[in-house]
């Protein structure tokens, strides 16, 4: 697999390398409270499983979704976002459901990506902000994320001095995927 052009411009995987020193400090004895990827920690809502129940084996659910989603998911989503950020989002083109966040990311960046195009990436940042647009053919730019004004000062500089100019920026600090206190 490390002949593949694509996967050989990946830098190691963050949350692959931390496992690793999970289990070798765990082969050791160390008693460790991992809080790593954000999985949940509770099960899921009985609600949700209810419904889950509910709906599988019907012939509707068993097909393929259609490629934004289903409409009354989408039409839900902005809702969502209108009752909680007050942004007013067009269902019909501009929200589209994907099977998860990393999927979608990975989607965008091949969709707007073309070969050596630059790409700012607030570092840190989640290792698909980087590896969608690595994967897609682009050039990632590191810019230090941090929550005061010498943000936006390395921000116009990493802009002022790209060749070629950057088609897109990832913004996904403060708490995405670390906090600050």
């Amino acid at each position: 697999m490390s002949d593949f052009h694509r996967v050989r411009r990946l830098p190691p995987y963050v949350f692959e390398e931390v496992n690793k020193l999970k289990a070798k400090a765990r082969a050791g004895g160390a008693d460790i409270v991992d809080l790593g990827m954000g999985n949940p920690d509770l099960p899921a809502p009985k609600h949700v499983i209810e419904k889950l129940v509910e709906t599988v084996g019907k012939p509707r659910t068993d097909r393929y979704s259609a490629s934004k989603g289903i409409a009354g998911l989408r039409r839900a989503q902005a809702g969502y976002y209108a009752r909680r950020f007050g942004v007013k989002l067009d269902p019909e083109t501009q929200v589209v459901a994907t099977l998860g966040s990393k999927e979608g990311f990975a989607n965008m960046a091949q969709a707007i990506t073309a070969p050596g195009d630059v790409v700012l990436v607030p570092n840190p940042s989640y290792p698909i902000h980087a590896f969608g647009f690595l994967m897609a053919g682009g050039s990632i730019r590191s810019v230090p994320s941090a929550p005061t004004a010498e943000f936006f000062t390395a921000l116009e500089r990493a802009i002022v001095h790209s060749i070629p100019k950057p088609i897109a920026v990832v913004v996904c600090y403060p708490s995405n995927p670390t906090a600050m206190v």
